[in-house]
């Protein structure tokens, strides 16, 4: 649905992206992560056309995007952009004539939204005399006020207490529910864990890590493990199976640099083996790794 094909991007001489590439299908929510500078808003703004590649493309249900067609997307940008002296209702109807909605039409939207996030009793107050997360989520309604078919969110969590960041998250399950597709920028590793179904990984202006986030997980946790026992292991006869390891009260923790089927057939002619499982890492985990091998 949204394919974006070897972008290139530079700055004063830097390379800020190299050959990124995304494939997005419908009803993906997809996770853009990596550290600062790592290029995921640069890629942001230019597939909402706010800065121009240097090469590249980026095709919309197999199109050439534009500016007539960004305007079926939904966009909440990093840094805030509202008229802090309107008052937040006028902002809400303002924005929803932007995509063409009547005032009748605006008007109605906007009181749903309000009533949604709980910010009905605030709609004459101006945007500057609301708190840090409202103002977030007066974003975060103007993004999805015209019912876009992609929603595209960067750090759409920033400044909100848990109870809103659960709100947003049903929004979006509700949004991917309905056949949209969400691509969303964010730091927040247990997020994403929670609501994606894909990932990519930036670092230093390239892809390192893209995919389904399960089976990302899984080729992960192949050679973590962790077994309980009775009887006693020798660890120096360990180092020959274990990149590293340690042994707590007869649970044996550690990373296989063989398969898990010759460890254990000869762990199990030594000990008595009452549990063993392999351990699927979280996400953070994988995150620090792979930015740190790069």
């Amino acid at each position: 649905m949204l394919k974006v094909t070897k972008l290139v991007k530079y700055y004063d001489g830097i390379t800020a992206l190299k050959n990124v590439s995304l494939n997005i299908e419908k009803g993906d929510i997809y996770g853009f992560l990596g550290p600062n500078g790592a290029g995921k808003t640069t890629t942001i703004r230019i597939i909402m056309g706010i800065i121009k590649q240097d090469s590249g493309s980026i095709k919309l249900d197999s199109f050439e995007i534009n500016d007539k067609s960004r305007m079926t997307l939904g966009y909440l940008p990093e840094d805030r952009g509202l008229y802090q002296k309107q008052n937040l209702e006028d902002v809400l109807v303002y924005f929803a004539s932007l995509r063409g909605f009547t005032f009748i039409d605006a008007k109605k939207k906007s009181t749903y939204w309000l009533d949604r996030f709980d910010l009905s009793n605030r709609k004459t107050r101006k945007i500057e005399e609301l708190s840090k997360g409202n103002q977030q989520k007066v974003q975060f309604i103007i993004s999805l006020l015209h019912d876009p078919n992609i929603l595209i969110l960067d750090e759409p969590f920033t400044g909100l207490d848990p109870l809103n960041q659960l709100l947003i998250k049903d929004i979006i399950k509700e949004m991917q529910s309905d056949g949209k597709t969400i691509l969303f920028s964010t730091h927040q590793m247990g997020q994403v864990e929670r609501i994606c179904n894909r990932i990519c990984l930036m670092n230093k202006g390239s892809i390192i890590l893209e995919g389904d986030l399960n089976n990302i997980k899984s080729s992960y946790g192949s050679n973590a493990i962790e077994l309980t026992f009775e009887g006693e292991l020798i660890k120096e006869k360990l180092n020959h199976f274990f990149s590293e390891f340690s042994i707590k009260q007869n649970t044996l923790k550690g990373i296989l640099n063989t398969d898990s089927d010759s460890f254990l057939k000869w762990v199990v002619n030594r000990v008595l083996v009452t549990s063993f499982q392999i351990i699927v890492p979280d996400l953070e985990k994988i995150f620090i790794q792979e930015v740190k091998s790069n």
